[in-house]
């Protein structure tokens, strides 16, 4: 079997999950600017140790979590088990630094995976490649460390290897000690420009030891997939090992389907923040997503095959912010009724229309009504290629008529003009093709 064969029978339930809760919690919950607010305030280890020694999340529920997940629809959920700042919210025996040695004295990562897996969503964690905790990992000249230009650590010497062995090391511990891991989310590889000519100039591929770390990845759990995110290219034709399961664009939308350079479709992730930050951030401006902006982009995603897994950041307390619940509880009642649209969907066969979008589940088509414009929506080409029309959030019958002047055209048209049948977030239309 090809690894593109791999990939894709590993990644059949995930394309045909579609939707996903990120979660970012950590440490940098409590200055609350952030989950990069290290490295931006330039803190060092001893000014950041204030919020390990604070920490304590007493209003910690996964359970409601998990509710608040599947409330939405949402099918799995990914959980930073260690951030950037190196800090963990899992009982790693490799480290001090970790949430039971906190006020809160729990194994954090233990029961979210015991949460979610209770309410049937697939369990995902995130790793963070680089660390700006450890001894070993390069800062001076780094591009993102916290102490990148200070010049105190301008010649300080670090075992690079010592953190490789260290975090293949948590990997493991992530892999043996919590059950099936659905998803390895792992962040992320770069170019360190300022250090050109050192070994730490492509943090990235081999750098990482990377075809090392997959192999005993498959080892432990053949199953889990992963991001593409330890460096290589997805989209050859033959990757390298180590290139992932899945392509991850960041809070940018694709214009097409992502494909390999075969032209075969590939499986793909929008990750984006409901707000603006990935951590909790009451310092900074709000600039929540309306919920008919995050219906709209995942039908777009599962519109060019591909998924979407949008973020919440708890509060120091363990508690997603108010404004994240409701809009995410708003996209559940929508997804109540047109989740048929969603999950196992993906691009049509049919050209994009001026309506909205399309989504297609075999013989079943999905028009996403965004804009009416006129009563008769027109659903273009598919005159004679349709068994039947219904309101998918009910399964009520569907006018389908040609107009008396529309002569000749091979254009379908579906009345919504009665009142009650248009959603001004988003009208489905469940269409049977013959």
């Amino acid at each position: 079997m090809t690894l593109y064969e791999e990939r894709k029978k590993r990644t059949e339930w995930y394309t045909e999950a579609r939707f996903g809760m990120f979660i970012h919690w950590g440490l940098y919950a409590i200055p609350a600017r952030g989950e990069w607010v290290k490295s931006y305030d330039r803190f060092t280890n001893e000014e950041y140790q204030q919020y390990f020694d604070e920490f304590n999340p007493t209003r910690y529920n996964p359970k409601e979590w998990a509710k608040i997940a599947k409330n939405a629809g949402m099918k799995y959920a990914v959980l930073t088990a260690k951030h950037h700042d190196g800090f963990c919210l899992f009982d790693s025996q490799y480290t001090d630094y970790k949430s039971t040695n906190t006020k809160c004295k729990r194994d954090l990562v233990r029961e979210y995976i015991d949460a979610f897996r209770a309410e049937g969503i697939m369990v995902g964690l995130y790793y963070s490649l680089i660390d700006w905790h450890h001894p070993d990992f390069p800062h001076y000249g780094d591009n993102q460390h916290p102490m990148r230009d200070n010049e105190a650590f301008k010649n300080t010497e670090h075992h690079f290897e010592n953190y490789i062995t260290y975090f293949h090391n948590q990997v493991r511990e992530l892999l043996t000690n919590y059950g099936t891991i659905d998803i390895l989310w792992f962040d992320f590889s770069y170019h360190n420009k300022a250090l050109a000519g050192t070994q730490f100039e492509y943090m990235m591929g081999e750098t990482w030891r990377a075809t090392e770390l997959v192999k005993m990845i498959r080892s432990l759990q053949p199953d889990v997939i992963i991001d593409n995110r330890l460096g290589g290219d997805s989209k050859k034709a033959e990757p390298e090992f180590y290139s992932g399961d899945f392509a991850s664009p960041e809070c940018m939308m694709p214009t097409n389907p992502i494909t390999d350079e075969l032209g075969r479709p590939m499986p793909w992730e929008l990750c984006l923040t409901l707000d603006n930050n990935w951590g909790y951030a009451k310092h900074k401006p709000s600039n929540y997503k309306t919920t008919k902006n995050v219906i709209e982009m995942l039908v777009e995603c599962v519109s060019m095959g591909g998924n979407m897994l949008i973020n919440v950041g708890p509060n120091p307390k363990g508690e997603i912010p108010k404004e994240s619940i409701r809009i995410l509880s708003e996209v559940g009642e929508w997804m109540r009724k047109n989740a048929e649209s969603i999950y196992g969907c993906t691009t049509s066969e049919f050209a994009i229309p001026r309506f909205g979008r399309y989504t297609q589940n075999d013989k079943m088509l999905y028009a996403h009504v965004y804009h009416r414009f006129t009563d008769a929506v027109c659903l273009p080409s598919l005159q004679n290629k349709v068994k039947k029309a219904r309101l998918l959030e009910d399964g009520s019958e569907l006018s389908i008529k040609r107009p008396w002047n529309a002569g000749e055209s091979e254009d379908l048209y579906i009345d919504l003009g009665i009142p009650g049948l248009y959603d001004e977030i988003d009208t489905v239309i469940e269409v049977e093709l013959l």
